[in-house]
C-alpha cells in the first residue's frame, strides 16, 4: 500500500530519531491503535474517543479509515488473538498486542499489502516508549501469524461476547441463539434510513432496499452527509429496530404525544412528519442540541425541553408516551463493537431501578384511553421483558397491546406481550439492533 502524504507540522505523523532521519506514518493506522488501546486500557467508548480535539483534527477520509480500521479490529479481537498465540511464548502487553491485532485484521481480513503494513506498525512502535523494544517481535510475529492464517479466517471462531454479558443471554436465550447473536455482531450494521415518504423512491435514489417496515437500508457505506436528500431533510439515520416504538403508538394527525429520552430525535421526527403535537424531552442540553440540529434540517416542528420526566413539573397528560429509556445499550453491539471492552457490567442494576421509576413516571402522564411505548436498546430481559412484566403487575389500569406493528413478525412477541428484537433476526437483509418494545394502553 503506498503510503499517503502527510501535511508537515500534523501531529503524530513524523519522528526524528538520533540520527535525524525523519519516518513517515500512516495516520490512520496510529489512530486506529490509539483507539483500540484507549478502548481496551481506559475502557472508554469509541463515542466518546471520536469527538475528541486529536481525532476530529484529521481529515474526513483519514477520519473514516481510522475508525474503520479500528471497529474492524474490535469485531476480529478472537479471530486475530487466535492467529497471534501459537507464535508468542507468553502476551505481552496490551499496547504491543494491539498493534499486531490490527495488523493481522488489516492484512487478512481486510486484504490489505502484508509488507506495507508491517512495515509500517514497526515504524508505530519505534516511536513509541512502551512498544519500540517490541518491534522485532511484531515484526516476526506477524509475518508468521498472517502467513499460518490466510485462507483460514472466515472458518475461525467469532469473537466471543464478555463473561459478564454472554452469562445472563446464555440463561435467557440457551447458547445457539448467544452463537447467532455473535456472528451477527461480527458482522457489522449496515445504515438504515427513515424516510418521509415514498420509501422505494428513495432507495433506488439512493442504491438502497425497502425493509419490511419501510425503512431504506443502503447496499454501501459512504459519507452520509453527502448523499441526495439529506441537507434538505428527506430523511435521517435511524435503525429498522428504532424505527418501531414510535410506529406502534399508532399516532393520529393533532394527537399529543411526549417523546421521553428524546435525543438524538430520530422519533420525534418521525412523530412529527406523523402530523403530530410532539413534546421532546431530555435532560441533557447537549443532547437537545441535537434534536433541534435535527429538526431544523428535517424541517419538522417540535417543542423541545431540557428536563428530568421524575420531577418535570409540567402538569400536562398526552394522548401517547414513548419511553426510550436509558439501558445497557446491549443491543447496539454490531454497531458498536467497542461496548464488549469498554463496559464491565457494572452500573447496569443502576440502570434498572432507573428504568423502572421513569416508566412509573411516563406511564402518570398518559391520558385516560391513552397508550405508552417502553423500549430499550438492551438484549438482557431485565431491561424489558422483567420491566414490563413488573409494570404491569403493579398497575392493573394498563394492559398490553394486543396488535403488530407493521413488518415485525408474531413469533417475536414475548410472554407478557412485548416484543424481542435480536440481531440475528432478519439475517439474510442485513440484521437489527436488539431491541425491547412494548405497548401498553390505559383503561382507566
Amino acid at each position: 500500500m503506498q503510503q499517503p502524504q502527510q501535511k508537515p507540522g500534523r501531529p503524530g505523523t513524523s519522528l526524528a530519531g538520533k540520527t535525524a532521519k525523519r519516518v513517515i506514518l500512516n495516520i490512520e493506522r496510529l489512530e486506529a491503535v490509539r483507539i483500540l488501546n484507549a478502548v481496551m486500557i481506559e475502557q472508554k467508548q469509541l463515542s466518546e474517543l471520536t469527538q475528541s480535539t486529536e481525532f476530529q483534527a484529521l481529515q474526513p477520509q483519514e477520519r473514516a479509515r481510522a475508525q474503520r480500521l479500528a471497529t474492524h479490529t474490535l469485531r476480529h479481537v478472537g479471530r486475530a488473538d487466535r492467529a497471534l498465540r501459537p507464535h508468542l511464548a507468553k502476551l505481552p502487553a496490551v499496547e504491543v498486542l494491539n498493534v499486531m491485532r490490527l495488523g493481522v485484521v488489516e492484512i487478512v481480513g481486510l486484504g490489505a499489502p502484508a509488507h506495507a503494513v508491517v512495515n509500517d506498525l514497526v515504524s508505530i512502535c519505534s516511536a513509541n516508549g512502551k512498544t519500540r523494544a517490541f518491534k522485532g517481535l511484531i515484526n516476526a510475529v506477524l509475518r508468521k501469524a498472517v502467513a499460518d492464517v490466510s485462507g483460514k479466517w472466515d472458518k475461525s471462531p467469532v469473537q466471543m461476547l464478555p463473561k459478564w454479558l454472554r452469562n445472563p443471554l446464555k440463561e435467557a436465550y440457551g447458547n445457539g441463539t448467544v452463537m447467532a447473536l455473535e456472528t451477527a455482531h461480527m458482522r457489522g450494521a449496515p445504515v438504515d434510513l427513515t424516510v418521509t415518504s415514498e420509501p422505494t423512491v428513495w432507495a433506488k435514489k439512493l442504491n438502497g432496499i425497502v425493509l419490511p417496515n419501510g425503512s431504506v437500508r443502503l447496499n454501501e457505506m459512504g459519507q452520509i452527509s453527502s448523499l441526495e436528500g439529506f441537507r434538505d431533510g428527506n430523511w435521517w439515520v435511524q435503525d429498522a429496530s428504532a424505527s418501531w416504538p414510535a410506529m406502534w403508538l399508532g399516532l393520529q394527525y393533532g394527537e399529543t404525544v411526549l417523546d421521553v429520552c428524546a435525543a438524538p430525535g430520530g422519533k420525534t421526527m418521525q412523530m412529527a412528519a406523523m402530523g403530530t403535537k410532539v413534546t421532546s424531552l431530555d435532560i441533557s442540553p447537549q443532547r437537545m442540541k441535537r434534536v433541534t440540529e435535527n429538526l431544523n434540517r428535517t424541517k419538522l416542528k417540535a417543542e423541545t425541553i431540557i428536563a428530568n420526566i421524575m420531577d418535570w413539573e409540567d402538569p400536562r397528560s398526552f394522548d401517547a408516551v414513548l419511553l426510550d429509556a436509558p439501558c445497557s445499550a446491549t443491543g447496539t453491539i454490531r454497531r458498536h463493537p467497542d461496548l464488549p471492552f469498554a463496559k464491565d457490567g457494572t452500573g447496569i442494576s443502576e440502570l434498572i431501578s432507573l428504568q423502572a421509576d421513569m416508566l412509573s413516571a411516563a406511564a402518570k402522564r398518559v391520558k385516560l384511553g391513552g397508550r405508552l411505548v417502553f423500549c430499550t436498546c438492551s438484549l438482557i430481559p431485565d431491561e424489558g421483558e422483567v420491566q414490563a412484566e413488573n409494570f404491569l403487575k403493579d398497575n392493573n389500569n394498563f394492559v398490553a397491546d394486543a396488535t403488530t406493528p407493521l413488518g415485525i413478525d408474531e413469533k417475536w412477541r414475548t410472554e407478557e406481550g412485548g416484543f424481542r428484537l435480536r440481531p440475528d433476526f432478519w439475517p439474510d437483509l442485513g440484521g437489527m439492533d436488539g431491541f425491547y418494545i412494548i405497548r401498553l394502553n390505559r383503561l382507566r
